[in-house]
């Protein structure tokens, strides 16, 4: 089925990722996309492969974030390359771009210009550090807005320790995320109003988002939440342990008096419920530091699966595995969920991971693989009313690829 944005036409101005990821969940959920692109390279995303040292002649990353789009190659600096834009631009619901605001003015591609072409437009703005302030038009990739300026780098750091490093694409992800659910909202107001919109976000807001568990805690307290430590977790039921083979579990009693009792069964030790060390949460917290390793001691004399089985019998004992990428590859359960999508790849289909959002009433087929740089340009240029003459002429003069 064509999914919720069968009918919207997008078209992105995106590179790297988050630009390109909101446009993969607007296409993941039925939109036509257009992905316009420099000549040359095209988005720098495409260079993600020989980055990462691979020899494969496929590029995941690349692939993961531009599925179900077409490709259009197009020199914006030149003002042919200009009026193609404003064409297509014109014909669309929806411009989405996470290129730098200046950069975007200077080819003429400004919200306020676009949208005097076509009131109807979305202007949907990602940028690193918002459209406002002294930093606007800083560079930003999301370890530098999401991870660092955010405080999330900083929240983690334990005492003495270097800041941890981010996994690739995290924020750009999640503020591609916040950047379709502008958009869709943005759409439910035009049905009313008729006029688009300049919807934004950027990577620091919404790594302060995330943050924000923490940062209402600063806000209101005056103080900053101390980065967790295993060995003093203060609720040992809410903590990470090792089994008999290295392998991590972490079990999530986040209410202390809940399930410390459960966990008291689990572990054969029921008399710890009125030991004075760790009768109540203040007496745990206190005495984290002998608890933890006697609970150490005892978790490394099974496996993990034998520990789960002891978990799950208890009714308020609740845990979960410390997977690596490898392991959610083979959970039973992440594919329940949704969470891969085979998607049409020649003659058979890839496996990508799922954008996060399923629709029941109008489920969503995924349609292609990420497009070859430039591989749907005669086709976008003639439904843009261009002759096969004018597509060759415009390819002579170096305006599209």
């Amino acid at each position: 089925m064509p999914g919720p944005m069968d009918g919207v036409k997008v078209v992105e101005l995106g590179v790297w990722v988050a630009g390109p990821a909101a446009g993969c969940i607007l296409g993941d959920w039925g939109a036509d996309v257009i992905k316009i692109e420099p000549p040359g390279v095209g988005d720098p995303s495409r260079l993600f492969d020989k980055m990462l040292g691979a020899d494969m002649p496929f590029n995941p990353i690349f692939e993961n974030d531009n599925r179900n789009k077409r490709s259009v190659v197009i020199d914006l600096a030149q003002p042919k390359g200009q009026a193609l834009a404003y064409a297509l631009i014109d014909d669309a619901d929806v411009f989405v771009s996470n290129v730098r605001a200046a950069s975007l003015a200077r080819l003429g591609l400004d919200p306020d210009t676009l949208r005097a072409r076509n009131p109807r437009l979305i202007y949907a703005s990602i940028s690193g550090y918002g459209l406002d302030g002294p930093d606007a038009d800083r560079a930003a990739y999301d370890v530098a807005a999401f991870w660092c300026r955010a405080g999330i780098a900083g929240s983690l750091m334990l005492p003495g320790q270097a800041p941890p490093f981010q996994r690739g694409g995290m924020g750009d992800h999640n503020t591609g995320l916040a950047a379709a659910g502008a958009v869709s909202a943005a759409l439910y107001e035009r049905e009313r109003t008729g006029e688009g919109q300049l919807v934004s976000t950027s990577l620091l807001r919404e790594g302060m988002y995330t943050m924000s568990f923490d940062m209402s805690v600063s806000l209101r307290f005056g103080v900053d939440v101390a980065a967790g430590n295993r060995e003093t977790m203060g609720n040992p039921v809410m903590n990470s342990y090792q089994d008999s083979e290295g392998k991590w579990f972490w079990l999530v009693g986040l209410e202390g008096a809940r399930h410390w009792p459960a966990l008291t069964r689990a572990v054969g030790h029921p008399e710890w419920l009125d030991d004075p060390r760790f009768k109540e949460d203040a007496d745990r917290a206190l005495n984290a530091p002998e608890l933890i390793p006697m609970l150490d001691e005892i978790f490394a004399s099974r496996t993990r699966q034998e520990w789960g089985e002891i978990f799950d019998a208890e009714e308020n004992l609740w845990w979960a595995p410390v997977q690596t990428m490898q392991d959610v590859l083979q959970d039973p359960q992440a594919h329940a969920a949704g969470g891969f999508v085979e998607v049409p790849d020649g003659e058979g289909t890839t496996l990508l991971p799922a954008t996060p959002v399923d629709f029941g009433g109008q489920p969503c087929t995924q349609r292609s693989m990420a497009p070859a740089h430039g591989a749907d340009g005669e086709a976008i240029l003639s439904e843009l009313g261009r002759s096969p003459e004018e597509i060759e002429a415009l390819r002579a003069e170096g305006i599209v690829g």
